[in-house]
């Protein structure tokens, strides 16, 4: 690996960073300038603005025909942004809830997920399927601004309304500038995502491993940075029901959007390719991480520093885990075994019964408040 390999791997990772920023800021201020409401552009232009590296390293690797990059982003990115991402915000400061995620959004991720390995099982996506998803991208934006204009929950629209709603009047030299950030954030974007595939690709090559270890690491990584300091900055904040949102919502943007969006364009008849050992492993991880979720996000609608803290033990073991494999280190079936056969039923077994107590809890409460009360 060279000097200019490696710098153009970095300066693509600024770019789509960068580019997210600029597209993010111009869009929501562009949307609210014309009246749409702030909570409407969180659920949308945000989650869709900080899924766009995702999205455009997506399509400039189907593009290119490297289905490995296109799969190990989607599902590394969804990996990390439950494990790493809501597991620093929640060391930071235990994040708050929404019981809309845990009814709705949550559910639709696992099943977005599912769906995914089940339209992969013949070891492609072909742009039908893909045409599927991207029609779960689109129904779900439809509804999310259906339920938005409904929200009557004073405290959310404020808090939207602090992250997103500022300088809703933008005279003629304003509106130029944010469409200038709109225009500028898509090239960053779209530069960054060419220099980044190819640079990841020749890493790959120069260092022996497959481009899907790349996808899933090096690449998940880079390109969850927006959502990573979304979080970030949520969390210290205090705004730490969007910290969540923005999570899961990517999430179900990277699986319908971004992976949909790619099969569509990919070269036909290849589609995009979907690994064996992605179908064995690294997907049944994304829906294992996804249903872990539940449990958690239940017991008390929130999640704490402690369990933030187990998000991130279990990010650094899938992390070294891939590491292990790709470098056939003879550690791995080992750690594979610890981690299949003790660990996870262990945590499985904790949260269960975390998750029943605060059931019963939730249900004494409920008969507390009965109707005589």
């Amino acid at each position: 690996m060279n000097f200019t390999t490696a710098a153009l791997f970095i300066l693509g990772l600024a770019l789509l960073i960068a580019g997210a920023e600029l597209l993010v800021r111009g869009a929501s201020r562009l949307a609210a300038a014309v009246g749409i409401s702030p909570l409407i552009i969180g659920l949308t232009i945000v989650a869709l603005g900080t899924s766009s590296p995702e999205l455009a390293v997506a399509v400039s690797s189907s593009l290119a025909g490297q289905s490995d990059l296109v799969v190990g982003n989607v599902v590394g990115s969804n990996i990390y942004n439950i494990l790493l991402i809501l597991g620093i915000g929640a060391v930071i400061a235990p994040l708050i809830v929404s019981q809309r995620l845990v009814r709705l959004d949550v559910p639709l991720v696992i099943g977005a997920s599912i769906l995914m390995l089940v339209l992969a099982l013949d070891g492609k996506i072909g742009r039908m399927e893909g045409g599927v998803l991207f029609a779960g991208i689109v129904a779900y934006i439809a509804y999310a601004v259906y339920q938005g204009r409904r929200e009557e929950n004073p405290a959310v629209q404020q808090e939207y309304e602090r992250e997103f709603g500022a300088e809703k009047r933008l005279d003629g030299r304003q509106i130029r500038l944010q469409i200038i950030m709109v225009a500028g954030g898509l090239a960053a974007l779209v530069l960054g995502s060419d220099w980044l595939v190819d640079s990841a690709v020749a890493i790959a090559r120069t260092l022996g491993l497959s481009e899907l270890i790349i996808g899933l690491t090096i690449v998940a990584i880079g390109t969850s940075s927006p959502e990573i300091a979304t979080s970030v900055i949520a969390s210290i904040r205090g705004e730490t029901d969007i910290a969540v949102g923005n999570a899961v919502g990517s999430n179900l943007f990277n699986i319908l959007a971004v992976l949909g969006l790619a099969a569509i364009v990919a070269p036909q008849p290849q589609s995009v390719v979907v690994a064996p050992s992605a179908l064995k492993f690294d997907i049944p991880v994304m829906i294992g991480v996804a249903i872990a979720c539940l449990p958690i996000f239940f017991i008390g609608y929130r999640i704490s520093r402690r369990e933030g803290a187990l998000f991130l033990c279990y990010a650094v073991a899938y992390v070294a885990y891939l590491i292990l494999g790709a470098t056939q280190h003879p550690a791995q079936r080992v750690f594979g075994s610890v981690m299949l056969y003790f660990v996870v039923p262990l945590t499985v077994i904790t949260l269960a019964v975390l998750a029943m107590r605060a059931f019963q809890a939730q249900h004494r409460r409920n008969a507390d408040q009965g109707p005589g009360n």
